[in-house]
C-alpha cells in the first residue's frame, strides 16, 4: 500500500504507538483534540485519527473499569475523595441532621440538592443521576 505524503507527516509528527501509561494516554487524546478541533478532516487526517482511536480503546479496555456510582453513593465518594466531612456539607442541605439523613439513605436527595452539589465539586449535576 503506498502512503499520501500528507499521511507520512502525520505518523511522522506523532507516531503511533500501543499505550501503556496514563501520559501516553493524554497526549494521544491532545493530539486527537487537535484533530477534532479542525473541523471538516481530510480522507488521511480521518484514517490517522481511527488509527490514534483505536489505540486508546485498547488501552482503556485494559485499565479497571469505573463503577457506575450515583446519587448518595456518588457523594460519599466525593466525601471521600475530597477529605471531607459531613459537616463540610451543610451550606449545601441547610443542617447536619439533613446530611446525615440523606447519607444514610432515610431523606432523598432534592433537586436543590443536586444543583448545590454540583456547583459544590465542580461537575454536572446530572451526574447525581442514573445513566
Amino acid at each position: 500500500m503506498v502512503y499520501s505524503s500528507n499521511y507520512v507527516e502525520l505518523l511522522k509528527a506523532f507516531p503511533p504507538r500501543p499505550i501503556t501509561s496514563e501520559s501516553e494516554l493524554l497526549a494521544t487524546q491532545e493530539v486527537i483534540d487537535s484533530l477534532l478541533d479542525k473541523g471538516e478532516l481530510t480522507s488521511d487526517e480521518r484514517e490517522y485519527l481511527n488509527v490514534l482511536g483505536t489505540l486508546v480503546r485498547e488501552y482503556e479496555e485494559t485499565q479497571e473499569p469505573i463503577p457506575d456510582i450515583y446519587g448518595v453513593e456518588l457523594l460519599k465518594a466525593l466525601l471521600v475523595e475530597f477529605g471531607l466531612r459531613q459537616k463540610d456539607l451543610v451550606p449545601i442541605f441547610k443542617t447536619e441532621s439533613i446530611v446525615s439523613a440523606v447519607l444514610s439513605g432515610q431523606r432523598q436527595l432534592t433537586v436543590n440538592h443536586i444543583k448545590k452539589m454540583g456547583e459544590f465539586f465542580h461537575i454536572s449535576p446530572a451526574a447525581f443521576f442514573p445513566k
